[in-house]
């Protein structure tokens, strides 16, 4: 089979190349699926690059362990390995792995869930990480109930884009953050109102939220705690920061400041769940998330 392989750290455009690779045999668990789509995030860049470089010491400190990026698939089962029952050849299915950018990859079948009839594999692939962070967020680190006031800082992002659609489903007033652009995007993903950051800053605002979902985390802490609500959320969850040590630090300042302010400052990181992706199915299929 063919796949996109890096073997040394660097810009994905001169490093990565298409290469024959041994077709994987599902081992007990798993099963084999012929990929569909895959869907690429900042941590598969992060990943080839190789930065930051506290990353290395999982990943690889001078060249990658394994040079098959892709953690987001989705795509058709044709082998089943052993002790596998939930799943059978033919099944169309999205989830969570390492390596989808091939023709082939084998993947845990707990990993992995059924595709919704009515979404493409291509929607299927990009609702895995994006959408498992902006549940998670918004549901479970916010507690989000319902007439709650959110803004989504970022809102035309992969991640935005579903947290706009969650924070709706979860009867909040959706506040989204984006440029002109995007503007009429964000607006028909159902979002009350709609910033355009080339006109107005948001940090300036006489409004004030509930929970802030950041994705861009560019502005100085106290500015957007100023538009919080007494005992608002702060989520900062952009995966930028330092070639080193990456957002690790402004996460470690977050945490460190929580304990003596009234706001709750809530960086977290997301791991995808089964039963994540089948609230999202539910969500897809009741047409609350598109």
């Amino acid at each position: 089979m063919q796949a996109a392989h890096h073997s040394e750290y660097g810009d994905p455009r001169e490093v990565v190349s298409v290469i024959d690779a041994a077709r994987p045999v599902p081992k007990k668990g798993r099963v084999l699926v012929k990929v569909a789509a895959v869907a690429t995030n900042w941590a598969d860049r992060s990943m080839t690059i190789g930065e930051p470089l506290l990353m290395r010491l999982g990943y690889g400190f001078r060249r990658p362990r394994q040079g098959i990026r892709g953690m987001d698939v989705a795509g058709t089962v044709v082998e089943v390995g052993p002790g596998v029952e939930e799943f059978g050849v033919g099944d169309e299915v999205f989830g969570w792995c390492q390596g989808a950018l091939a023709e082939f990859v084998s993947v845990k079948a707990k990993q992995l869930v059924p595709k919704p009839e009515a979404m493409s594999f291509e929607s299927a692939a990009g609702l895995v990480m994006a959408g498992c962070v902006a549940l998670q967020a918004l549901r479970d680190v916010a507690r989000v109930e319902e007439g709650d006031r959110v803004l989504v800082n970022g809102a035309s992002g992969g991640i935005g884009t579903f947290a706009v659609q969650i924070g709706k489903a979860l009867g909040a007033h959706v506040t989204g953050v984006c440029s002109t652009p995007n503007v009429e995007l964000v607006t028909s993903l159902g979002a009350d109102r709609v910033i355009d950051y080339t006109v107005e800053d948001f940090t300036t605002s006489d409004e004030r939220w509930d929970v802030i979902l950041d994705q861009v985390d560019n502005r100085p802490l106290r500015e957007r705690r100023a538009v919080l609500t007494e005992r608002g959320t702060l989520i900062p969850n952009s995966g930028e920061g330092g070639r080193v040590f990456g957002s690790v630090g402004r996460i470690l300042g977050s945490r460190l400041l929580s304990p003596f302010v009234r706001h709750r400052l809530r960086p977290f990181l997301s791991i995808s769940k089964r039963e994540d992706l089948l609230e999202l199915c539910s969500l897809v299929e009741r047409g609350a998330v598109s």
